[in-house]
């Protein structure tokens, strides 16, 4: 165990940043146990790429990076055992080495695993990654490990807990045979993609929409699982569209103080690297998921039900697109599928949903980006959900009426950490806690 003294966390898009008593360094369960248990209030990070302030601001920090071994294979149950400071990319890798996937991932493959699960992050057309959990050992506020299985009550609250219950410590993962996708890609007008999202997917076995704001257009990605020997004539479209974020940021640099230039910017970006149709295969890690990001940025995202999301999308769209406001929103928006599971603070609690993305390519302006306002503003209208590992504003009073089983999830919260060792001050104030570092 590796620990220093009196530092300053500093988070991906050096917008957050804490002073810390004590940093940890972890690298098997037993150094985590006794860290948790000594510690009055402590957060777990990883990477720092969550645009919430959800992993720091205690007095003792745990950087869970080296607890990332690999820890066993069941090959008869195609599980994996992995420690939860194991990066994305990694356990993806080593599940496509035994010939298995896990079938919807997330955006990007530099997160931790147990910072991915702790904030419900997911994929496209599938479920949230939590949900293909079969087992986890959680390290209690006492020290203790609670080992959790998919057949006790318990997992239903323990998927998605915003580390508020304990620390994810060994996580087992039910993956599948692995398989192969051929993607296709191209622009659509708003007026056919929206209504095609029902019969689409039905047909597809991926489905992923890139809304560009203020250009009536949405690129539509569709995969459909084929043979791998399946000859498919590969098409990643023009050479320059690899620079595609360098020319975001060129276009955007002045956008928060002119808000209107982006409007401008997005039909520029539109014409330059989403006109043009592309087609590829390859697993779903492959063929979906972006292996590096090449710059800081901010997001929030939000969760509206299937059946809803239609009417959201139309309020949105009129809303963004008032010159009287400021609400112009850098493109894409990443529009997204998330199927009805069981897990209270999911995003699909007990039904199908639609999320969507709002990004902002300047993170050090993002505090005045009035985008993020506009979409919390409508979604939270229509019952919607924020992610919680991205910008969002909403409290107590707001999420617990948009989560069925929020007032049980907050017993239950107090049951396990009784004072309230895992609870920094924003999430004091998420859960309507009062708190001190």
């Amino acid at each position: 165990m590796k620990q220093s003294k009196n530092g300053v966390w500093v988070s991906w898009n050096e917008n957050i940043s804490y002073n810390y008593k004590s940093l940890y360094k972890i690298s098997s369960e037993e150094e985590l146990q006794e860290v948790v248990k000594k510690s009055k209030k402590i957060r777990i990070f990883g990477n720092k790429q969550s645009s919430s302030n959800i992993a720091s601001g205690t007095e003792t920090l745990i950087d869970i990076k080296e607890y990332n071994k690999i820890l066993s294979y069941n090959d008869s149950e195609q599980t994996i055992t992995v420690q939860s400071g194991i990066i994305l990319g990694d356990l993806i890798e080593a599940v496509e080495a035994k010939g298995w996937c896990i079938p919807c991932l997330p955006d990007i493959n530099t997160i931790t695993i147990g910072g991915a699960l702790a904030t419900g992050t997911h994929g496209t057309s599938g479920k949230l990654l939590s949900e293909y959990i079969t087992k986890c050992n959680l390290i209690l506020a006492d020290g203790s490990v609670k080992v959790v299985t998919e057949k006790d009550d318990l997992i239903d609250a323990v998927r998605v807990s915003l580390g508020v219950l304990g620390v994810f410590s060994e996580i087992t993962f039910k993956c599948e045979p692995i398989y192969t996708l051929h993607v296709k890609e191209g622009p659509e007008d708003d007026s056919v993609w929206l209504p095609k999202i029902k019969e689409r997917l039905q047909k597809h076995d991926f489905l992923r929409i890139l809304w560009l704001p203020h250009t009536d257009k949405g690129y539509v990605i569709t995969g459909d699982k084929i043979d791998p020997n399946t000859e498919v004539t590969e098409d990643l479209g023009p050479k320059y569209l690899k620079h595609r974020r360098t020319a975001s940021k060129i276009l955007y640099k002045y956008s928060h103080v002119f808000p209107w230039i982006t409007a401008i910017a997005n039909k520029l970006l539109y014409r330059g690297f989403f006109s043009s149709t592309k087609e590829h295969k390859g697993s779903l890690y492959q063929a979906t998921v972006t292996k590096s990001r090449g710059s800081t940025l901010e997001l929030a995202e939000w969760t509206i039900g299937l059946d809803v999301f239609p009417t959201v999308f139309e309020e949105l769209k009129a809303e963004i697109n008032k010159w009287s406001n400021k609400s112009f929103i850098h493109i894409p928006m990443d529009v997204r599928f998330v199927y009805k599971d069981k897990t209270w603070l999911s995003y699909a609690y007990s039904k199908d949903t639609v999320t969507m993305g709002c990004v902002s390519r300047n993170a050090a302006t993002a505090d005045t980006y009035e985008a993020f306002k506009s979409i919390e503003k409508i979604f939270l209208k229509y019952g919607g959900k924020p992610h919680w590992a991205k910008r969002f504003i909403a409290k107590d009073e707001a999420l617990s009426k948009v989560y069925t089983k929020w007032e049980d999830f907050k017993f239950l919260r107090r049951e396990l950490d009784p004072t309230n060792k895992f609870l920094n001050p924003y999430l004091a104030e998420i859960f309507n806690e009062k708190t001190t570092n």
